[in-house]
């Protein structure tokens, strides 16, 4: 009986052990779970964002020029960036339209068109070493053309060939159609022989090598073409010269993550200027072109090319034909309203309204 009773309390504590063994198991399974998930969730690689390029040169340099700064978001995003740069600014609008683009480097022009359509809001604007607020559009003749003035290029009307950029382009179409032939009821596309349209840098080629008479550029592109091709540019000459063009901005998709939106805004607005690393990153900035950093900005900047846009569908429905004068006149009196009504909107969204913007305005 005493060795039974024995066998039985070795069998009970034995099934005990056992238990608290597999107790112990659960318990530290239970335990061990949530960690390893956390674990996982955080070792999880975020979503790449992409990165649209408006070309200064060509698309390939340009995405060589930008990798370096967007590696360093990429970092500090702790997520991949990935870029494009496409050959022609209605491919980069394209882009932007389908959202297959999240932050993009883009003109006024192109910027007001993502705004506008509530895809996309402005967070910062170019800044240049020199301190310049802006950038010129320009014409270009050779230095012994017989167009001395803007009086001889008029004269003429029919005889020059002409090279401009597309159509969405500020300095290349935009700025000078409007300063140029709209203040004079004319339209260059009919005013010239002939007119070719590529982009500043085989422009400004095809004038140095008298394939055409005069051509549009503009001032920060021609610091760019006099370092390649200096002795093409010391045969042109500057026939005019606009108003002051806002610098190109830094736009990103308005239905990002507000928190993301925000790591965006601080990385841009402070890259180059903070922290022990500005100065190699001010260097990266120099590959682009002469870029000192990126200054906080609102869609409120887009103004001046709202006003571009506006005295070009002027110009349309003056030189028109309309069944009737009353026809005429509405047709002005929408574009007046809702060119009044861009403007509200653009002034309404003058600031990011991101929570903890830290000290941007």
């Amino acid at each position: 009986m005493a060795g039974k009773h024995s066998a039985d309390k070795r069998k009970s504590h034995h099934s005990w052990v056992t238990f608290r063994r597999a107790a112990l198991v659960v318990l530290l399974a239970l335990n061990w779970l949530p960690l390893h998930a956390a674990t996982a969730h955080a070792g999880k690689p975020q979503a790449a964002l992409t990165f649209g390029i408006l070309p200064i040169g060509g698309p390939s340099e340009s995405l060589d020029a930008w990798r370096p700064m967007l590696d360093d978001m990429g970092k500090a995003l702790q997520r991949p960036i990935h870029s494009i740069s496409v050959s022609t600014y209605e491919g980069l609008a394209q882009a932007m339209s389908e959202e297959r683009v999240d932050i993009a480097f883009v003109s006024g022009v192109l910027a007001l068109d993502a705004v506008n359509h509530d895809r996309m809001q402005v967070i910062a604007q170019l800044t240049r070493g020199d301190g310049s607020r802006g950038y010129y559009s320009v014409l270009l003749v050779q230095k012994d053309s017989p167009i001395r003035t803007l009086d001889d290029l008029y004269r003429q009307p029919g005889h020059w060939r002409f090279a401009r950029g597309e159509a969405l382009s500020t300095s290349g179409y935009l700025v000078p159609e409007t300063q140029l032939f709209a203040s004079h009821k004319l339209d260059s596309d009919t005013f010239f022989a002939n007119v070719v349209v590529n982009n500043h840098q085989n422009n400004a080629l095809s004038v140095a090598n008298g394939e055409v008479d005069v051509a549009t550029n503009n001032t920060a592109d021609l610091e760019r073409f006099a370092q390649h091709f200096p002795e093409q540019y010391a045969r042109l000459r500057i026939l005019w010269k606009s108003t002051l063009i806002p610098h190109a901005v830094i736009i990103v998709r308005k239905d990002l993550a507000p928190q993301l939106r925000t790591a965006i805004v601080d990385f841009i607005t402070h890259y180059a200027k903070t922290g022990p690393n500005a100065a190699a990153e001010l260097g990266r900035l120099k590959l682009i072109h002469d870029i000192s950093g990126f200054a906080p900005a609102g869609d409120a900047m887009l103004a001046p090319f709202a006003d571009v846009d506006y005295t070009l569908e002027r110009r349309r429905a003056l030189s028109a034909q309309w069944v009737n004068d009353a026809a005429m006149q509405a047709r002005l009196q929408k574009i007046e309203y809702d060119h009044q009504q861009l403007l509200h909107k653009l002034k309404a969204n003058s600031s990011m309204d991101l929570p903890n913007h830290g000290d941007q305005p």
